[in-house]
């Protein structure tokens, strides 16, 4: 059940169980996580300071200000010889009454599980789904006038909230004008991305060698970002998205 926000933090209880780990060793175990929205796009975990492994916390006497949470007081965590500085926060007195008497984890500092499987970048938002499906329909792409891919056999990608994505097979991608590039991003609902320049311009498509299970029919697959690039469906020139990433 999500709770009424305030400003823009909206607050829910979750129904997994959650674990947190540093160098290795538990620091917080829990099957009562509070989902907090802090940002419109995705949650954050704030764990029950109960299920805060006993001595892992230790007060950096840093605080932080918040204008909808309130002032949080900073704590850094020790585990296995591991150590994260101010990793950790609360708001005891806060003005969102559920976030009283619980500890937000600093997500990229430590390694969480939901359940035996370990996520990453964030939680999953109960509220998304993502659909791969197969289609028929003739996708070409262009970049300053070039095609660059021509597919009558997509799998187009629909995922809550974010624009209809093409993927389209390597053998209907002009591999010869793509390079692949240093940066890997991550998914909580579809894994680890690499990616490509694209015809001379940075980062303009990117693939799932292994996605997770849910995303599996995507695999190899390349897709362009549709806010930089030109895409016609089935003869339509389509109008670019906005979106944060365009």
């Amino acid at each position: 059940m999500s709770t009424p926000g305030r400003g823009r933090v909206r607050v829910a209880q979750g129904a997994k169980r959650v674990r947190v780990f540093l160098g290795g060793q538990v620091v917080a175990d829990t099957v009562h996580p509070l989902l907090v929205w802090e940002v419109p796009y995705y949650p954050t975990y704030y764990i029950p300071r109960a299920d805060v492994v006993s001595g892992v916390l230790t007060p950096s006497g840093r605080t932080a200000h918040s204008p909808s949470r309130g002032e949080a007081v900073l704590s850094t965590i020790k585990g296995a010889g591991a150590e994260a500085v101010d990793g950790a926060l609360e708001y005891p007195d806060s003005p969102i009454e559920e976030l009283r008497g619980h500890v937000r984890f600093e997500f990229g500092a430590f390694d969480w599980f939901e359940e035996d499987e370990q996520i990453f970048t964030h939680p999953r938002d109960p509220g998304v789904r993502v659909d791969v499906l197969p289609s028929s329909r003739h996708v070409r792409i262009e970049v300053d006038g070039v095609t660059v891919a021509d597919s009558v056999r997509p799998h187009l990608l629909f995922e809550t909230g974010l624009p209809t994505r093409y993927y389209l097979p390597r053998v209907d991608v002009r591999m010869d004008l793509l390079s692949k590039i240093d940066v890997v991003t991550h998914c909580p609902y579809k894994g680890a991305a690499e990616h490509f320049d694209v015809a001379g311009h940075e980062d303009l498509a990117w693939s799932y060698p292994t996605p997770l299970p849910e995303s599996i029919r995507a695999a190899g697959l390349v897709a362009f970002l549709d806010e930089k690039v030109d895409v016609y469906v089935d003869g339509v020139r389509q109008e670019r998205p906005k979106t944060k990433f365009a």
